[in-house]
């Protein structure tokens, strides 16, 4: 009953197969190989149109070099309070953009609205020397809570982005399990919505380590190969990384991999809602469920029973809430007996 991440669970069986038949020869190095050159391709037809593709082998160095490209040293990135690239990078964003500020704003269900960056706007004076200069807004799909924008979310906040002047970035570290529950095209919630650049996430997703960074207008990715160079993730067998991404890409792996993730979080959903003293607090919109118990003794009952979990934030009248992650490689009988714990504890 492994609910903690969905970083806990191995590489799916399609991607160490992968691994293994590019293991077998020799290959030039550097990304100049086969698979990676592949990796384009099949990437500009994901997508519907050409776009620029860079493996790395972690999602804090896809979002921190996609920002790092978009956002001088001297400017200003928005973002959610609870985004990861504020609260779980270790100020990689910042550091990778040798100073950029990221300035985090609060929003319903993990997510940016146009009205919270306009009201953050007015303490950063454009031409002021002495304020940062707005340049980004970054936002995460699914969101950190669990919640997805939908194309017309991100078409506003695009259309406010280019009205003022902003790139804008989309962490989609879960982007998979976002598109399995909206069930739209990847154009439709990328760069037909108005979205510049987006970390590419499959780790979480089933890939043993390996993002990409896809910038949708290709001129803007002039300079991105230098510091992914200068930040150590440009792998000299770079096929390892790009073989992991194309497996997730076959055949619709990923999705197929990310709606068992989802359907899984549904059942943990359901479940949850029909026990007394258990709720669910935010839409389950793709694999993840925020739910608030009862009391300190029924979390306990369920560590106890053997359950891993993420205690979110200190209990609220003695009600703790937790975040349960389900992942490509969750069974049903973990939801069963998680359910079945949960109604013994109350």
């Amino acid at each position: 009953m492994n609910f903690k991440s969905d970083n806990t669970a191995g590489a799916a069986p399609e991607v160490l197969a992968a691994l293994a038949r590019v293991n077998d020869g020799v290959e030039a190095s550097y990304g100049d190989d086969a698979v990676t050159r592949r990796l384009g391709e099949k990437f500009s037809a994901l997508f519907e149109k050409d776009v620029a593709v860079f493996p790395v082998a972690t999602g804090t160095a896809a979002n921190s070099l996609a920002i790092a490209t978009l956002t001088p040293h001297y400017g200003a990135v928005f973002c959610h309070e609870g985004a990861h690239i504020h609260v779980d990078e270790c100020g990689a964003p910042e550091f990778y953009s040798q100073g950029a500020k990221l300035v985090p704003l609060k929003g319903p269900q993990g997510k940016l609205t146009p009205g919270a960056i306009k009201a953050a706007l007015g303490h950063f004076q454009r031409g002021f020397v002495h304020h940062p200069q707005p340049a980004t807004i970054s936002i995460t799909q699914a969101t950190e809570l669990g919640t997805t924008y939908t194309p017309a979310e991100v078409e506003a906040l695009s259309r406010f982005a280019r009205a003022e002047r902003l790139s804008l970035h989309m962490d989609g570290a879960r982007f998979a399990n976002a598109l399995a529950h909206l069930k739209c095209r990847p154009a439709d919630i990328t760069w037909k919505a108005g979205v510049d650049v987006m970390s590419f996430g499959v780790t979480k997703n089933g890939a043993l380590a390996a993002e990409a960074v896809v910038f949708f207008d290709p001129l803007r990715a002039a300079d991105i190969a230098y510091r992914r160079k200068r930040a150590g993730h440009l792998f000299s067998k770079m096929r390892f990384l790009s073989v992991q991404i194309e497996a997730m890409l076959d055949n619709g792996l990923w999705l197929k991999l990310a709606g068992h993730a989802n359907a899984m979080a549904t059942r943990l959903r359901e479940g949850l809602k029909a026990i007394p003293g258990f709720a669910v607090e935010q839409p389950v919109e793709a694999n993840e469920v925020f739910a608030r118990l009862p009391s300190l003794p029924a979390m306990k009952a369920l560590e106890d029973a053997g359950a891993h979990f993420y205690e979110w934030e200190p209990p609220t009248n003695g009600r703790p809430l937790i975040r349960l992650v389900c992942s490509w490689a969750t069974r049903e009988t973990e939801v069963t007996e998680f359910l079945e714990a949960a109604r013994k504890s109350v």
